[in-house]
């Protein structure tokens, strides 16, 4: 069983067909199973110059291992233990070979992932992304609103797209989503439209977006994906040097500069600057959803893209713990 190869997105993945606090906690420290750690990340500037809701779930799948595998697979034994996630996937990024799943084709909230999308429809428009854009009077009631991680961003303050992007996919800012989504739809509800097209065009046919956050309205499960969907998305995404150059980064300090305040972001994905070889992608939480992550990681040449949704609230880093479980066994895959 195979995705489609790795950065083919041309025309779109092809899809295996199957059936509370909406921020992203910033807790850092954990210790992962292999006992290592990879040197912390220098801070970096605010403008770097590199470049179906749950019930609805279809049933869980389980893909078998190859018996035998082709030349080249890698041969999957048993699965990665310990996994607390509901749902999740893991690929070989070159290859496309399906390596373990659980449901994944099941749709589950995925809260702040959706981020990724907005960052996509955001790089894509081709602007420029020193742009700079004015944060909009109603921002600070959205976020009050839903009780939703923020970048801390005060109306009248001025940043350059490529700030608030930072600040997007880092500290997880639904501060940050609004005045993108509110300049680039232009309006809320403009941009949520171009979320669902863009979804579709891209073969993520079980995805569908309510918000540019993934905030749980109208309802916790009105935006929703599946872990086969959002390897695709994260696949997209990671095309673009200036996502990946940001996804990889531990934090950035934006100092005070012409029209705004300073500004400090944490990355939430506790995988980056922690777990070897760990280059993204983006964390998510709500009360319904739980943890999820969309994570990359390369080791040995080796590049594997996954994700796990609905990791229980054992800790503020539920999500990267199961992660680094799942890597860790794909990682220790042998070819055939």
């Amino acid at each position: 069983m195979r995705l489609s190869a790795r950065r083919s997105l041309t025309t779109g993945l092809a899809l295996l067909a199957g059936g509370a606090m909406a921020g992203c906690s910033g807790a850092q420290g954990l210790a992962f199973a292999n006992g290592t750690t990879r040197p912390a990340a220098s801070a970096t500037t605010a403008a770097p110059t590199v470049a179906a809701p749950a019930a609805l779930a279809s049933p869980t799948m389980v893909s078998p291992a190859p018996s035998p595998a082709p030349a080249g697979d890698l041969v999957v034994t048993g699965a990665p233990r310990g996994v607390l996630a509901k749902s999740g996937v893991l690929v070989d990024a070159s290859s496309g070979q399906v390596l373990w799943d659980r449901g994944m084709n099941a749709a589950r909230p995925m809260a702040s992932i959706t981020k990724v999308m907005t960052a996509y429809l955001v790089i894509g428009a081709g602007n420029n992304v020193d742009r700079r854009i004015t944060i909009p009077r109603g921002v600070l009631d959205y976020v009050a609103k839903y009780g939703a991680s923020s970048d801390s961003l005060k109306p009248g303050e001025v940043l350059t797209v490529r700030q608030l992007l930072y600040g997007l996919l880092l500290e997880s800012g639904a501060d940050a989503a609004y005045t993108l989504a509110a300049a680039y739809g232009p309006g809320l509800n403009a941009f949520i439209a171009k979320m669902n097209v863009t979804a579709q065009q891209l073969g993520m046919t079980h995805t569908h977006f309510t918000s540019p956050d993934g905030l749980p309205y109208p309802t916790e499960t009105s935006t929703y994906s599946t872990p086969a969907d959002l390897v695709i998305l994260g696949e997209t995404a990671m095309k673009s040097s200036l996502f990946r150059a940001i996804v990889d980064q531990r934090f950035v300090n934006l100092g005070k500069g012409q029209g705004h305040a300073d500004h400090w972001w944490g990355n939430s994905n506790g995988l980056i600057g922690r777990y070897p070889g760990a280059i993204g992608i983006k964390t998510g939480y709500t009360d319904v959803a739980l943890h999820c992550l969309l994570f990359e990681a390369v080791r040995n040449g080796r590049t594997l893209i996954g994700v796990v949704l609905g990791s229980p609230a054992t800790g503020p880093q539920a999500g990267a713990q199961d992660a680094a479980r799942v890597l860790d066994w794909g990682f220790a895959l042998k070819k055939a």
